[in-house]
């Protein structure tokens, strides 16, 4: 779970976070403009936690246990496996057909993208970084070689990956 320390204030959670940050520091880029951004932020939260999360989790199970150091192995697999109530080797078994139909899991994401450049429209909001940072992990630990490279979903993906000075591009993909 993130945590923010605003020069000692620690606020716990993405969203929580997010909305510190609008209300904290007005004069900067709003993440929401305005209560609709809030709304959609929450649904567009629920999309990911919900679909997009639990698909990147049974597909990255294996890559994210292979990168960690040898002490933290065991309380990965253990938790893993009691929060997904399978062993290893049989979510293993279902990698393939998981990363098979993930990019079903993103179609309304490609369909708004048919309209607008970003979640939030001409410009990202809060909702772009929350299915980004879901797919930001996805690259860093096991790759997106299951979307095509024509995916608009990449292609907004890229976009995100400028953004900020392309600070999103300095971490190593898998």
């Amino acid at each position: 779970m993130p945590v923010l320390d605003d020069d000692g204030r620690l606020i716990p959670d993405s969203f929580a976070i997010a909305l510190y940050l609008e209300e904290a520091y007005p004069e900067r880029p709003s993440l929401f403009n305005g209560e609709g951004g809030k709304a959609l932020s929450r649904m567009v939260e629920g999309y990911s936690q919900m679909i997009v999360h639990p698909a990147i989790m049974r597909i990255a199970l294996l890559d994210i246990h292979a990168i960690l150091d040898e002490g933290d192995k065991a309380y990965f697999r253990q938790s893993r496996e009691a929060r997904l109530g399978k062993s290893f080797d049989v979510i293993a078994a279902g990698s393939e057909a998981e990363k098979a139909a993930f990019g079903a899991k993103l179609e309304p994401l490609r369909h708004m993208l048919k309209f607008q450049p970003f979640i939030g429209g001409e410009t990202p909001l809060f909702a772009d970084y929350i299915v980004f940072g879901a797919l930001q992990w996805l690259r860093v630990c096991a790759g997106l070689a299951m979307l095509a490279a024509d995916d608009p979903v990449i292609a907004w993906f890229e976009r995100c990956l400028d953004l900020h000075e392309s600070r999103g591009r300095t971490v190593t993909a898998a």
